[in-house]
């Protein structure tokens, strides 16, 4: 097992540029599935465009790293899971993604990530929603 995994999750949380582009590959095989869109890459800087132009912008604030759970690898393959507070202009959110990747080297060669979307945190959700419960909520509004 290689700390990639954890230092991916840190890098993600931190919106860290650099960090995230010294750990993967410059041919890196990415894809990817957000509620709504699949997603691929085939280079560093794509990867970087997606992360950061699409999925967490500008005004997408990581509030916090709330878990990183990584587990035993299936073969050569590793998985990091990781959970985020959000801010933005919208409110507060919860994003959840799952990571399956290989690495030569330390460097990530292949990445899969599986996102949640963002999730309105609870209290949020039940005042949009009139007090429904938050994942019900969510699985019927337009945000998945």
């Amino acid at each position: 097992m290689t700390a990639a995994g954890r230092s991916w999750a840190d890098a993600v949380a931190a919106k860290d540029h650099d960090a995230v582009r010294a750990l993967l590959v410059p041919d890196v095989d990415f894809r990817a599935l957000t509620p709504g869109r699949p997603w691929e890459a085939t280079t560093s800087d794509e990867v970087l465009e997606i992360l950061f132009g699409h999925w967490f912008e500008d005004q997408d604030h990581v509030v916090g790293l709330l878990a990183v759970d990584t587990g035993d690898p299936v073969e050569d393959v590793e998985r990091v899971g990781y959970r985020l507070a959000m801010r933005n202009p919208d409110g507060d959110f919860t994003v959840e993604q799952q990571a399956y990747f290989r690495t030569t080297d330390g460097r990530i060669t292949h990445l899969r990530v599986l996102c949640s979307g963002f999730q309105p945190s609870a209290p949020r959700a039940a005042s949009v929603g009139g007090g429904v419960d938050p994942v019900e909520w969510a699985l019927h509004s337009d945000i998945l």
